[in-house]
Order: structure tokens, then sequence, then C-alpha cells
């Protein structure tokens, strides 16, 4: 398959709604289920994707609840309600194991399948993950809050947020247009509950690693200013998944966007290992 290639969506009916995806179909080894982080779509892989499938991966990107092209409105956003889904759409694609990718909120959510159900997963990666955070004190817990106000109540804080913050060193070509139109699906009808639920979801969960017995890896942006030290944060991961690290030196929140190659990198020897 040409790793150029954007494959349909195709949807997937789950108790509560509808998920959006796409699949590559092709490609060796266990397939590579990739999630977006919070109030972001699977298109959040778009230059990560080529790189993969061109080396000869099997990917499927999935849209989360609440955002891209699956359903709005559900009764719950957090990782771990998206891990049902995650396992849901294997059963529905009929893959029995499958590494699984997770950037940010997500990094809880992969955590939590590997916990659940090791039967059905090779491997995960965490992508600038709250896992294992560092505790908050007050002041970084009232931070938080606001921000989670702002966003809720104001999309043009999201767009700041990756124009100002989120991208310190390289940025796609297709930047502008790409946060312009995160910033435009955050005022669709019905979106600000999806917000909501997203914000309030618990990304960084206490002691979902416990349970994970499969091969990790940790990739982090060196750069990562949700992080006041972004590789503490992946060391606390790593111990605590017994995982391999790779920091992407200059990159911030979404490495797999503003620098595809060295994520690619860091990815695909893990993939062939877990293979």
């Amino acid at each position: 398959m040409n790793g150029t290639v954007t494959p349909a969506t195709q949807y997937l009916d789950v108790p509560g709604g509808r998920l959006a995806f796409d699949d590559t179909r092709q490609g060796d080894g266990v397939p590579v289920v990739l999630l977006p982080g919070m109030l972001d779509t699977r298109a959040a892989y778009r230059h990560l994707r080529p790189l993969l499938t061109a080396a000869g991966r099997r990917v499927i990107t999935m849209d989360l609840r609440g955002f891209g092209e699956s359903s709005i409105v559900w009764d719950d956003y957090t990782p771990a309600a998206i891990a049902t889904d995650v396992l849901a759409l294997l059963d529905h694609l009929g893959i029995e194991r499958a590494a699984l990718v997770g950037n940010s909120y997500t990094g809880a959510t992969v955590v939590k399948v590997a916990g659940d159900a090791p039967e059905r997963v090779a491997g995960i990666a965490l992508i600038d993950a709250f896992v294992e955070n560092l505790p908050q004190n007050a002041l970084m817990r009232g931070v938080v809050r606001v921000m989670g106000t702002m966003l809720v109540h104001s999309p043009a804080f999201w767009g700041f947020y990756h124009r100002k913050m989120a991208y310190p060193g390289n940025r796609p070509t297709d930047f502008d247009a790409y946060v312009n139109g995160l910033v435009a699906a955050m005022r669709t009808p019905g979106r600000r509950t999806a917000i909501r639920g997203h914000v309030r979801g618990d990304a960084s969960p206490i002691g979902w690693t416990v349970a994970v017995r499969c091969p990790a890896l940790v990739v982090m942006g060196s750069e990562d200013p949700d992080f006041p030290k972004p590789e503490v944060v992946a060391d606390r991961q790593v111990a605590a998944l017994n995982a391999r690290k790779v920091m992407i030196e200059g990159s911030g929140h979404y490495p797999m966007a503003d620098n595809p190659q060295a994520t690619a990198d860091a990815l695909l020897p893990f993939l062939a290992e877990i293979a």
C-alpha cells in the first residue's frame, strides 16, 4: 500500500455512540492502533502514519469519543471508557493482538487496556503521556482547573495553546490550517459537553501501571510545556512500566507532528521487537 494514501473513514457503533476510524488494512507484524490526545482527532498522526505504512506496518487510527468524526455526545469520556472502545474496535476488525500507541490523554487508555486485557496487547507506547506524572501542588492544581475552565468556555484558548506553547520548535507545513480546524470543531453544537468530559477525565490515574506486563516504550518531547520536567516524568514512566525511553530533542507535546521521522525511528524498532 502506498503510505501517502489516506484510508477512508469507517464507523463502528458501540453502546452510547459511533466511533470513526481508519485502517490501512495491509502490513506485516502486529497491527498498530494510534490514539490521539485530548480534544484532538486521529489526524494528529497524519504525518507519522505514512512513515509507519511505508515501513510495512498496518496502521489503525481512531477518533475519540466526542471528537473528529465520532459521535459528540456520550455519557463517559474518560480514558477508561475509551479503553473499552479500543477493545471493541479490535473485536470488530478481528485483531487478536495489537500494539497500542497513546498520546497525552490516551496514554492512560493504552495502559488501561494492557492491564485489563493483556492477551490483546503486544506492546504499548506512550507519547508525551500523563501517566505517572509528578504530583501536583495546590498551585498547579489551581492552574489546571483554570485552564480546564478556559477550554470549556473559550475555544480560542486551545488555539493559543497550540500556537504559543505546544510546538516550541518545528511545526508541520499544515500547522495553521490544522489548528484552525481544531478550534472551529470546538465551536460546533454540542461540543462543549465533550470538551467538559475530556477536561474532567483523569489522564493521570494512580496504580494502573502495576497490572501492565507487556513491553513498553516511552517517547517524550524534551521541550514539552505540559511538564515542568519532561524527562523526569518519562523516567517515572520507564520505572513503572519497565520500559525503554526515547527523548525527542526539541519537540513539544506532539512529536508525531513536529518531528514525525524521529518518532517513527523510535517506534519502528520497538514494533519489530514485539512482533
